[in-house]
């Protein structure tokens, strides 16, 4: 596998944050960032180019919003294998549903404390990182603090 990922980050802020917790719990992964949909489209489908095996991605962002780049990822069959996590800080379930809809992974809550959101980030890429096979199998959505519900 792949110690390649790809982030869809439009914030100045959760660059860094994203960048400093990674770099603290998994050292080894290469990071690359994109501030926007249409940039990691274009990256992903460039020829020769090293394909991730995971991109975090946000969901509001100008332009191509992370829900249109789940759809045009999943509209590409040789991009099935990639793993689709929306990192996101809203909270809305219809959000949620149409993302899983439209193919993603995952959908997780990004806590604004940072230890708590170094917690969640190291867990998610622990969880996809031990699945086997091609991405789009399970759906996980990791519920915001204080609410112990979760879906699979």
């Amino acid at each position: 596998m792949s110690d390649l990922i790809f982030v869809v980050e439009d914030s100045d802020e959760d660059v860094e944050a994203i960048q400093r917790a990674i770099g603290r719990s998994h050292p080894g992964l290469r990071r690359e960032f994109f501030r926007s949909g249409a940039d990691v489209l274009a990256g992903l489908t460039e020829p020769g180019r090293e394909r991730p095996w995971l991109m975090l991605l946000d969901l509001n962002m100008p332009g191509e919003s992370g829900l249109d780049v789940i759809r045009s990822v999943r509209a590409h069959p040789e991009l099935a294998e990639l793993r689709l996590v929306v990192f996101t800080s809203s909270e809305d379930q219809a959000e949620a549903d149409a993302c899983h809809a439209a193919g993603a992974d995952s959908y997780v809550y990004k806590p604004l404390n940072f230890a708590l959101f170094q917690s969640v980030l190291s867990q998610t890429l622990d969880y996809w990182r031990s699945r086997p096979g091609s991405g789009n199998v399970a759906r996980m959505v990791v519920p915001p603090p204080g609410d112990s519900s979760a879906q699979t």
